[in-house]
């Protein structure tokens, strides 16, 4: 497949260099010291199942230089998300479909502000890795999991196809028939996990440890259950508790993207994640006291480190 990839960080790195690793056509669209380490010495992936590294002309400057594609892999932070869609909207893709591996449940209705709603997929992924240094992605575990669908019937040609290419690359993959609700569940756990680590500043260990913090994690996660429901996706009402039980299966240094953010004076994803429960949770009248008491907590920092601080 010819595959072009948004995003060259940690999700966009790590499953673009595998499947271009088995022979599929991947460009990468990066920018600053990233971009021009790999033009200089191919993408390399670290990681505990093997490490990859691409082909120093894998990577392209801006969406405008890439050619047509069978599919566009959207893995940028949320607030790049509606200038990659009008990007996208007037690109030498070929009307491409659009698969979106970034977090929360807001990146879908973004994209289709530019973008044909059915060429739109929808999607989520499982994985821990960042960008290392410039032009080195570190895989963190063994997990490394895509899970994706078809919205509209003229999707699902190039969805079997994706899976096809994901399995020839070794990468944990699989198709749903309720993605919605798919992203929905992986969405309650990423807002606790996010909210709780990133308040707390420690790794999940610390978190599930203590009881305030973790009444704390359960409950940021039966507000996020609450909206799902209201937004007509039927997650069982002992979901978040389930949730809560599979944070106890995990390694105790394991943490959020938001909080590494954070602790390197990074802009956060904030307002998509417990700022974006509280906000629709306020549209829906929905109560989510708990998100809104986060949200308020990190906005200082939501644009990286306060100046005079």
């Amino acid at each position: 497949m010819r595959i072009a990839v948004v995003g060259a960080g940690g999700v966009g790195g790590y499953f673009g260099a595998r499947l271009a690793a088995a022979g599929h056509e991947v460009t990468f669209v990066a920018r600053g010291r990233h971009l021009e380490a790999v033009r200089r010495s191919g993408l390399l992936v670290r990681s505990p199942l093997g490490d990859v590294r691409t082909s120093p002309d894998s990577a392209v400057d801006s969406i405008a230089r890439l050619g047509p594609a069978d599919l566009v892999v959207v893995a940028v932070k949320l607030w790049d998300t509606e200038d990659v869609a009008a990007q996208l909207a007037s690109a030498k893709t070929g009307g491409a479909p659009v698969l979106s591996l970034q977090n929360g449940v807001h990146k879908d209705a973004i994209l289709r502000r530019s973008l044909p709603e059915e060429s739109v997929l929808g999607g989520t992924c499982f994985i821990s890795a960042f960008i290392e240094e410039p032009g080195v992605v570190r895989h963190n575990g063994a997990l490394q999991r895509m899970v994706f669908g078809a919205r509209h019937p003229s999707q699902k040609d190039v969805v079997e196809r994706f899976l096809t290419a994901c399995q020839e690359a070794g990468t944990d993959a699989a198709i749903s028939t309720d993605i919605d609700r798919v992203i929905w569940e992986k969405f309650v756990f990423l807002v606790g996990l996010s909210a709780t680590t990133a308040t707390v500043r420690r790794p999940i260990g610390v978190v599930r440890s203590h009881e305030r913090s973790r009444v704390l994690l359960r409950e940021i996660m039966e507000e996020t259950v609450a909206l799902a429901r209201a937004s007509g996706v039927a997650l069982d009402d002992t979901f978040a508790e389930r949730q809560l039980a599979f944070c106890d299966t995990l390694p105790a240094d394991m943490t959020s993207s938001m909080h590494n953010d954070l602790e390197h004076g990074n802009r956060l994803e904030l307002p998509w994640l417990s700022g974006g429960v509280a906000d629709l949770a306020d549209r829906l009248g929905v109560p989510a006291p708990r998100n809104r008491t986060v949200a308020d907590i990190l906005a200082p920092y939501a644009l990286g480190a306060p100046a005079g601080g």
